[in-house]
């Protein structure tokens, strides 16, 4: 057997190695979903990476596009293709880093007409702009008043003590038809623990009997308020595209915003972890009341 060949292709191997870590590069970029996104808001010139960008993200890795790295911005843009390197990070892990800013070195390499970074570390250097958004709120209390099935003014201030999922959705939002049997399974699942879920729809009184149709389909199993607008979900840090899920903790505090889809088994998670720390915190209030309640009782005089 000539073993010509094969010593050919491991120097030719080597010497690609070689080469690759010879010529290491460290760009700086925004993770993008594909270049069509980026055309639209003027490759950059209008900021990218807001709720509404990251929920479209979502439709165009449904239709099959992977995250791009894009360096500078206007016509001095550069899109590269992410391929994994040393760094084995999976394309649905890039697709969890889109919008942000990272800091990341490799090399790069043309295939096909098209550059390709080959990552071998990275680093984020700026959350997205909705993410910045969403922390913005975290923390607050925002009131919020619309009307149920009935005409009945409602209020968030009512709901402090209980945890609540309050979700923004819309009777034409086809992935908002999507998330509600598992904010119906969240519902069943903790309303012992205090957990109440809230469909804020942005459909209108009179539109009522669509609205009624849709709980009957879709079987929701908790209240429905009507008429929420898009200046309300700006004021939770969510943007203005739907869904929008917001978690508040007892004392009426928001403690997470999601954009899109809800995820049963992250949101199961959030809650079980919020309910842990409330655990801790009335044992911890328990024991210092205790620890009040001998210190009074000795300081009075017998």
């Amino acid at each position: 057997m000539n073993k010509f060949p094969v010593i050919f292709f491991y120097i030719l191997s080597f010497s690609f190695v070689v080469f690759a870590q010879n010529n290491a590069v460290t760009l700086t970029g925004q993770v993008i979903c594909c270049e069509d996104c980026w055309v639209e808001k003027k490759k950059g010139e209008i900021p990218w990476g807001n709720a509404e960008d990251l929920l479209k993200s979502q439709s165009c890795f449904a239709k099959g596009d992977e995250p791009l790295l894009v360096v500078g911005t206007g016509k001095d843009s550069k899109l590269y293709k992410i391929e994994t390197g040393k760094a084995k990070i999976t394309s649905e892990e890039w697709k969890q880093n889109v919008g942000r800013k990272i800091s990341a070195t490799g090399f790069v390499k043309r295939v096909k007409k098209q550059e390709v970074f080959y990552v071998d570390s990275f680093e984020i250097v700026e959350k997205s702009i909705a993410e910045r958004d969403a922390s913005k709120v975290l923390q607050t209390e925002v009131e919020l008043k619309l009307k149920d099935l009935f005409g009945a003014e409602q209020s968030l201030a009512q709901f402090k003590g209980r945890i609540v999922i309050l979700n923004f959705w819309a009777t034409y939002c086809e992935p908002c038809r999507k998330e509600m049997p598992d904010l119906s399974a969240i519902q069943n699942e903790f309303a012992a623990f205090g957990v109440q879920v809230i469909g804020a729809s942005t459909d209108e009184l009179e539109e009522k009997p669509k609205v009624l149709q849709f709980i009957k389909e879709v079987k929701i199993n908790f209240p429905v308020w009507l008429g929420a607008t898009s200046a309300d979900t700006l004021r939770f840090g969510v943007g203005t595209a739907l869904p929008a899920t917001i978690i508040i903790n007892r004392e009426g505090k928001i403690v997470k915003t999601i954009s899109g889809v809800v995820n049963q088994t992250e949101l199961r998670a959030e809650l079980e972890k919020i309910l842990k720390q409330a655990e801790k915190d009335g044992e911890k209030q328990a024991k210092l009341d205790k620890k009040q309640s001998k210190s009074e009782t000795s300081s009075v005089p017998s």
